[in-house]
């Protein structure tokens, strides 16, 4: 299966994402188009292992977006950070934003929407909006800004900020591929 090539909304409207890396693990997965499938990333000839806390969130990606060169983003599909326990590496799943975080990544806008899953039996929070998550989760949302800001070394990353999940429903569409 090629899971870049799923659409971002799933039929029932919902946007869909792809786990590349699971809560709780050290090493970076990427997905591999040429080959189709999900292989650890390599730097300097070794497996990337994340020299810092383990993943506090579920990393992955929105298929068919792309966050283009031209336009600022860093080439790759636009990224997902989903709320929920331990999802398997190639997992499809249906989210609901209730985020956005906005980081740059050595000059490159390096996007992240912040999902719950749709099935509640799935969800971590009780947060469904970033009006909630922002009162009653603040210490989660500074997790996250701090595991982004030091995991790959200081200086590689920039906060430029949050914004809301309407705000995250326009950035996958800014950044969706036309067929």
């Amino acid at each position: 299966m090629n899971h870049l090539a799923l659409p971002s909304f799933a039929a029932s409207g919902n946007l869909q994402g792809v786990i590349e890396i699971p809560a709780g693990t050290n090493t970076k997965y990427e997905y591999n188009k040429q080959l189709l499938q999900f292989q650890p990333d390599i730097r300097d000839g070794q497996v990337r292992r994340v020299d810092f806390m383990s993943y506090p969130v579920n990393y992955g990606f929105i298929p068919s977006t792309c966050m283009d060169k031209e336009r600022g983003g860093d080439g790759d599909p636009l990224d997902v950070l989903i709320l929920a326990e331990h999802l398997p590496t190639g997992s499809v799943v249906e989210v609901q934003p209730i985020g956005l975080l906005l980081l740059k990544d050595l000059g490159e806008l390096d996007h992240k929407v912040l999902a719950i899953p749709v099935d509640p039996t799935k969800r971590i929070i009780r947060a469904t909006n970033w009006a909630e998550f922002q009162r009653d989760y603040s210490a989660f949302r500074h997790i996250i800004e701090l595991f982004f800001l030091y995991y790959d070394g200081m200086g590689t990353m920039a906060l430029l900020g949050w914004a809301d999940e309407k705000i995250a429903i326009e950035e996958v569409k800014k950044w969706q591929l036309v067929d």
